[in-house]
């Protein structure tokens, strides 16, 4: 055999292949190769950055494109979002930073030190609580979800990544207070059953709580994955309702009015209701069923043939995910992905599955299942009972198709 100057065989069968892999990236590699052990990379030579430099961690430069993903043409300071980047995470936390947002009137710079949370209507003793005095009840901490109900809408599935696809949803360590023990140190009427929760931004957004729910696992929540709420999340208080619909998680809480009706809001009356086929609405469809998606292979990503892992989230309102279905072959066959620990009710658990593929063209999808046995539908199915109408409520399995090439598109377009 000829000896080849880069080296032994296993070697030059590693660049080889990761030549491959990296179509339009050989200066890159060039570098990566200068770097590699036993090499001393530039990086090695000098002393880095001091602490004191970074007084708030942020990530790597050559992660600068790890950001949310913000829909252009939006008015921003109006009705406004942005997208959690699925596609580049790994795990079920969502970072603070990367946390998708979704606000109707701006988002609001409040003073905590005079923020109030009111608490009033059907309840025996009204309360006016400062933050210090929410922070004095018992705090409890916990790891839910959090979606928007229009993600996506059934009419509109475009967009080429994860993130634009299903990019409204999003994973936290929630710290606060259990709603009902406020609830119970105001006490509650024997006709109480609702709660009208308004927040404190522009748009006084306001949705009404059923008051099973207040007294079930609903929080007063003033941190998120261990530190205070950002602004965008609601500082300094929000409700988190788990497994509820995104909107009904007022953000910037100032106001609870326990009442024995439902407010009729214009977000649970013009807006976050159902359009049926038969012209009638379905309202108050609060929880957010079962669902499911590969983020990796994933829009707009490569993948070479061979071994590949399939990796994904997914989530249910109503509880733990019990199984994920995969198919690598439209939906002909389906196996059973390995769920990482832990998996938490009404949490994001994460998937996996191991997968060669041989370089045919296919297409693939994922299905979860959840503790209640509910079966996340395909979009035929779903849409031969909702019709095309509705806006909410669309937790259809999302296709990925993967051409001859490696590339990977949406299955829907």
């Amino acid at each position: 055999m000829t000896r080849d100057p880069d080296g032994p065989p296993a070697r030059r069968r590693f660049l080889v292949q990761g030549a491959a892999a990296a179509v339009g990236a050989l200066a890159g590699a060039a570098r990566a190769e200068e770097a590699m052990p036993p090499g001393t990379p530039e990086w090695m030579t000098v002393p880095g950055a001091d602490v004191g430099s970074q007084t708030y961690g942020t990530p790597s430069r050559f992660e600068a494109d790890v950001i949310r993903n913000v829909p252009k043409g939006l008015k921003q300071y109006i009705s406004a979002s942005s997208r959690t980047p699925l596609q580049d995470l790994d795990g079920i936390l969502t970072p603070n930073g990367l946390f998708y947002e979704r606000h109707h009137g701006g988002i609001p710079d409040i003073d905590p030190a005079r923020h109030r949370l009111m608490i009033h209507g059907l309840v025996e003793t009204p309360l006016v609580l400062t933050m210090d005095d929410i922070r004095r009840f018992p705090s409890e901490s916990h790891i839910h979800f959090l979606e928007c109900s229009g993600n996506p809408s059934f009419e509109a599935i475009k967009g080429q990544t994860a993130s634009d696809l299903v990019g409204l949803v999003s994973c936290a360590e929630w710290t606060g207070v259990r709603l009902a023990t406020v609830l119970r140190e105001a006490g509650l009427k024997p006709e109480a059953k609702w709660v009208v929760a308004e927040g404190a931004d522009a748009a006084a957004l306001t949705r009404s709580i059923p008051v099973e729910k207040c007294l079930d696992d609903a929080l007063l929540v003033y941190s998120q994955n261990g530190e205070r709420l950002r602004p965008q999340q609601g500082y300094p208080l929000r409700v988190l309702l788990p497994g509820f619909e995104g909107n009904m998680n007022v953000k910037w809480l100032r106001r609870l009015n326990v009442t024995a009706e439902p407010a009729y809001s214009r977000e649970e009356t013009a807006k976050y209701t159902d359009s049926m086929p038969d012209g009638t609405a379905r309202q108050f469809t609060f929880v957010m069923e079962a669902k499911s998606i590969i983020t990796r292979p994933s829009g707009t990503q490569r993948i070479v043939r061979g071994f590949n892992e399939i990796t994904g989230i997914a989530w249910s309102g109503r509880g733990r995910i019990q199984r994920v279905e995969v198919s690598v072959d439209d939906g002909r066959t389906w196996a059973d992905a390995a769920l990482q620990a832990p998996v938490l009710t009404r949490a994001l658990t994460r998937f996996r599955l191991p997968w060669s593929w041989d370089g045919t063209p296919t297409t693939i999808m994922s299905r979860a299942i959840d503790e209640t046995g509910y079966v996340q539908p395909s979009f035929s199915d779903l849409t031969a009972v909702r019709g095309l109408k509705s806006f909410y409520h669309n937790n259809a399995i999302v296709p990925w198709r993967v051409a001859e090439t490696g590339e990977v598109a949406n299955g829907y377009a």
